[in-house]
This record gives C-alpha cells, structure tokens and sequence, in this order.
C-alpha cells in the first residue's frame, strides 16, 4: 500500500472513532525484515493496515501497540530491539520502533458520549443527543438493533459480541452508558469501567434495587467498596414517566448537567 492508501486508512479510523497505535519504523540497522520507513496501523483487534516487517518483529509490536490500547496510554514512546536478544530472531540486526496512540471516540470530539445497548430508550436517545457537539459511539451486540438506529455524522454503530472488550479503548474523557438489556450484560462492562478506568461520568439503567445488586457483585468481584458507588442508577435526573422517550430527555439532561460541571471545574 503507497502512502496515501495508509493515510487515508489512518484518517477512516479516525472519523469512524476507532482507538490505535501508528508504529513507525524509524531506524533498522544490519540485517532487518523491513526497510526504515515502513508503518502499520494497530487497533484492539490486532494488524489492520500495513507492515513493519512481519514475523516476530511485527508480532512484538503489535503485542506493545495493544498493550497501549488496552491500558489507555496517550503518550507515544520509542523502543529500540535487538532482533537477536530480544526478539529471538536469528537476523543479527536492530530495530527502532515509535508507536503513537491515538484514543478513540471521534476525531477531535470535545465530547465523547459511548452507550451499550442499541434498545428503545437508546432509539429515543440518539435522535436527542446527535445534534449535540458530541461524538457517539452506540455498542450492541444485536445487528438488527443497531441497523434502526439513525444515521447522523457524529454517531457510530459497533457490533460486538462481547462489548465490555472495547471499554479499554475508550478515550479517558468518555461519558459511558450502560442501556443494554438487563443486568447480566450491563456488569460486565460496568466492571471493567469502574475496575480498570476512571470515565468522568458512568450510568446505568435501572432501580435503585438494581444499584444495591451491582454494587454486591462488583464488590463480591473483588472492587473497593468506594469504587463501586461510583456510577449512577437510576441514570438520568428525576422528572418524567417510564417512557422511553421521557426517560432519554431525563438522560440526555443529566449528560449536559455533569458535561457543563466539569467544564465549569476545569476553568
């Protein structure tokens, strides 16, 4: 792929608010499975566009590109391997790596806004919040669901199986939603919010009944007790019926309310 093709993937991954790493290979010495120069695109998944080399080299990047992702670092960092020490490859030259993450949530979005679940309340929701000066990225694993969903230019639609593996490749600055469809698939994403990040603003749908069970099994789990109040259920303030449409004002409200504090705060 000549460089326009890879920046051109490199700017798709950047409207459609995917998390990655750009690895450049800014220095090869000796004997080396690729030239200085070459680059590759790391997501969550692994490889997704171009080549540092392939093999073991390759491999040992994208493990350390992952990692980046995976523990939200957000400053780049150079490595420099010996192919032989510490890669284990038999080539008796030496690499230097720079790897750039890049956080997802949208290309320079003030203000990500990631919801699991794709139900009635979220259909109600996206209408509301699309409009807004925000990035939004709706996370489901029914394709049926996501598919009713409009579509707007700020807004991203992602099919997963298992959506608590993308809570990692959030950006730090995310307001997270847990709108799935009941308790069972909200925890799992709850936990590893609460276990392995600190989102400025967590919610979930439900009773305050549903909060005292959660908070029991987030506990149970082994998260500090401190941490596990903090998220708010019943997300959304406190006017309105059980409607989904009210109940999406009531979110959307509450989103703007913590979004304007914070903001205030940082001034």
């Amino acid at each position: 792929m000549n460089d326009a093709g890879f920046y051109e993937q490199l700017a798709a991954l950047g409207r459609e608010g995917t998390a990655f790493v750009l690895v450049i290979l800014t220095e090869s010495l000796g004997s080396t499975p690729q030239d200085t120069g070459a680059k590759m695109l790391v997501t969550a998944a692994g490889l997704h566009t171009g080549t540092v080399g392939g093999g073991k080299v390759e491999a040992k990047a994208i493990g350390v590109a992952q990692a980046m992702l995976a523990g939200a670092t957000a400053a780049p960092r150079f490595v420099n391997w010996t192919l032989r020490t510490d890669v284990g490859m038999t080539c008796g030259g030496s690499v230097k790596l720079y790897f750039e993450p890049h956080a997802g949530g949208g290309a320079g979005a003030a203000w990500p806004v990631w919801v699991f679940g794709a139900g009635h309340v979220v259909q109600a929701l996206v209408p509301v919040l699309a409009p807004l000066d925000c990035q939004l990225t709706v996370v489901d694993p029914r394709r049926e669901w996501l598919d009713k969903l409009p579509r707007a230019r700020n807004a991203r639609y992602v099919e997963a199986a298992e959506p608590a593996g993308l809570v990692p490749t959030m950006p730090d600055h995310a307001f997270l939603l847990c709108l799935t469809q009941g308790h069972a698939s909200d925890r799992p994403v709850l936990q590893r919010a609460l276990a392995e990040r600190h989102f400025p603003f967590v919610g979930v749908i439900g009773s305050e009944a549903k909060a005292e069970v959660l908070r029991k099994e987030l506990i149970a789990a082994g998260l500090p007790a401190k941490r596990a109040k903090e998220f708010h259920c019943p997300v959304g303030l406190s006017f309105g019926s059980n409607d989904p449409r009210e109940i999406a004002l009531s979110i959307a409200a509450q989103l703007l309310t913590e979004r304007d504090r914070l903001r205030a705060g940082a001034k």
